[in-house]
């Protein structure tokens, strides 16, 4: 990152976005093949021969015609997914979005400089924010490094939906507000909001045209911290973000009509670079296991997260840091890569402020006081009662498998994010006795505002795999035989959808091309196998490779019988956090996470026979 950000003053950040190729529309039979092979797991042969039929049938008639009416579009769009996305995937969600479509985790800082210590939240906390506001001026500069693979640049959109981001909520339909702008685009907003029990703060970090030090960011923080502990709670108006998503626009709506001056404190909220609380709670968190505060920044204290910002930065009473962010607008790169960045910097500067002390005469922090009555104070009790009532059904585990990690799996000339996925599989299976459709996160960042595909990791090569590993007349080679095919099918995959060629997207395409044209929906998407293989967001394990630094983070399962599953991977370890309902008696994160660990065991094992 350090020789990135010399170099970066060749390149700015945003500069290829004009020359970014457009978002490529599939080829149908292609698509469809690929999705008929998806479906294989779950299927009997008299299902699969139904499914066959009806892709056939669409393929030949109403599916070419909606595929025809797509090419149309994707001529006049750069991205002919992007608006359709956003809706369907994140806006036009009813459901609470704090807790089921958020993804938060802990900050990596405990593993080396700042390991768990009372009456530190402050100090660190102003390094922490100052560091991350070091960040914001270089993206507004434009000197963030562009991201590339070779020399191929990647998008590089959602890092401008960073900072100054909010979701605000509708009736029908939720929209995302984007104040930021580079230095060459002109204003930016300059404050950020601080939530400390049930209360709103907001202060400018800049002073005199220079950025606030950690001391100055210090002084304001102890301000704040000084005035809630010693006065009556605030009413918690930051609560109503972790509502139903109607009920929660009902309610700013009604909030608003109360008084004109709530909307004016509203969009300070909603403008201000990020939102940073501070919690009185101090998890318990050590570098094997840290299932206590990534639980605690998933589903902490609803009054001090402001649920529809992109950035809410959150500090415990013990010094520790995590993230919970808004979906909408970005992926959790960008997290990973602001994370890394501020990451890095602790450990450069040994956790510690190493410039002046000295204090200049700034403003103390303004304190937004919202107008309310006892039918929004009735509201915010209900939001959070809600709120906790599900988060209590949630079961977080969040683990270090430390035997080995990239290294060793490289040396085996495996790659490190299928031999995870492998083991996961491998892992449902042991569990459940059946296979488990599976959601892996690919980039299609190589185009223009691309964003994620599907890369569906229950393929047949894998199940093979998995039935010849609980078969003990199976031998070892053949057992290794089949693992490397489950291997090469996932690596070409992965390939595949990151180059604009995987399916999922596709086939959602044609589904709400017939919506908009008023067609009725095709059979394909009503056939029990697509929502069984995991269409129509019904995937058992929904997981993401998190990346290759210490960073983190997760989400909820996407149905009720599954699981959220995401790693990260490391030259020494693999760290794997999952999540499962408690009110679901066939799940179980803790489980699933073990056995997880013991196929990783058993895969270098078969590794280690001698037929290679």
């Amino acid at each position: 990152m350090e020789n990135q950000l010399a170099k970066s003053t060749e390149e700015r950040t945003f500069q290829y976005q004009d020359s970014l190729p457009s978002l490529p529309v599939p080829s149908l039979e292609e698509s469809l093949k690929k999705y008929l092979e998806s479906v294989k797991p779950f299927a009997n042969k008299e299902e699969y021969k139904k499914t066959e039929e009806i892709v056939q049938n669409f393929q030949d008639g109403v599916g070419r015609k909606l595929h025809q009416k797509l090419l149309e579009r994707a001529k006049g769009k750069r991205n002919w997914l992007e608006e359709w996305w956003l809706n369907v995937a994140y806006l036009d969600a009813r459901l609470p979005s704090q807790l089921n479509v958020n993804f938060a985790g802990p900050a990596p800082y405990f593993e080396h400089c700042w390991p768990p210590k009372e009456g530190t939240q402050l100090e660190r906390g102003s390094i922490t924010l100052w560091h991350n506001l070091n960040y914001w001026q270089l993206l507004r500069k434009e000197e963030v490094p562009v991201h590339k693979v070779g020399n191929n640049p990647l998008d590089m959109n959602q890092f401008r939906m960073l900072f100054s981001t909010c979701k605000i909520p509708g009736i029908t339909r939720d929209s995302v507000i984007n104040y930021f702008r580079t230095e060459s685009e002109g204003h930016s907003p300059t404050h950020l909001t601080v939530l400390c029990r049930g209360r709103v703060f907001v202060f400018d970090v800049m002073h005199e045209g220079s950025l606030m030090t950690p001391p100055e960011i210090h002084r304001q923080l102890t301000y704040i911290h000084k005035k809630c502990h010693s006065e009556p709670d605030g009413p918690g108006i930051p609560a109503l973000t972790s509502e139903e998503r109607t009920r929660w626009a009902k309610a700013r709506e009604y909030l608003i009509s109360l008084d004109p001056e709530n909307l004016t404190r509203l969009e300070k909220i909603q403008s201000s670079l990020l939102v940073y609380s501070i919690e009185d709670s101090s998890p318990h968190v050590t570098p094997e296991d840290y299932s206590q505060v990534t639980a605690m920044i998933l589903v902490g204290d609803p009054t001090v997260r402001w649920g529809d910002k992109s950035y809410n930065l959150v500090s415990f009473s013990n010094g520790i840091f995590g993230c919970s962010c808004d979906h909408s607008p970005f992926d959790a790169m960008v997290m990973v890569n602001i994370s890394h960045y501020v990451d890095e910097k602790i450990l450069e500067n040994e956790g510690r402020w190493k410039g002046s002390e000295k204090v200049r005469n700034i403003s103390l922090p303004e304190e937004l006081v919202f107008t309310v009555d006892d039918k929004i104070l009735n509201n915010i009790n209900q939001a959070e009662a809600q709120y906790l009532k599900q988060a209590s059904d949630l079961q977080i585990v969040a683990y270090a498998f430390t035997s080995f990690g990239k290294k060793l799996t490289k040396k085996k000339r495996l790659h490190p994010d299928t031999f995870v996925q492998l083991a996961l599989q491998l892992a449902y299976y042991r569990l459940h006795g059946r296979p488990g459709s599976c959601y892996e996160t690919a980039m299609t960042r190589y185009f223009y505002h691309g964003r994620t595909e599907t890369v569906r990791s229950c393929t047949i090569e894998a199940v093979r795999w998995c039935q010849s590993m609980q078969d003990p007349s199976t031998s070892l080679l053949e057992q290794q035989q089949k693992m490397l095919q489950a291997f090469a099918k996932h690596d070409k995959m992965m390939k595949d959808c990151s180059a604009g060629k995987g399916f999922d997207r596709h086939l959602l395409g044609l589904l709400l091309v017939a919506k908009e044209e008023g067609l009725p929906v095709p059979e394909l998407f009503t056939d029990p196998l697509f929502s069984k293989s995991g269409g129509g967001g019904n995937f058992v394990l929904s997981t993401s490779l998190v990346g290759y630094w210490r960073i983190l983070g997760l989400v909820v399962p996407m149905v009720h019988n599954g699981y959220g599953f995401f790693y990260h991977i490391r030259d020494d370890r693999f760290n794997v956090a999952s999540t499962a309902w408690r009110s679901c008696p066939e799940t179980n994160a803790e489980k699933l996470v073990q056995l997880v660990f013991h196929s990783f065991q058993d895969m270098m094992k078969l590794m280690n026979t001698a037929y290679l």
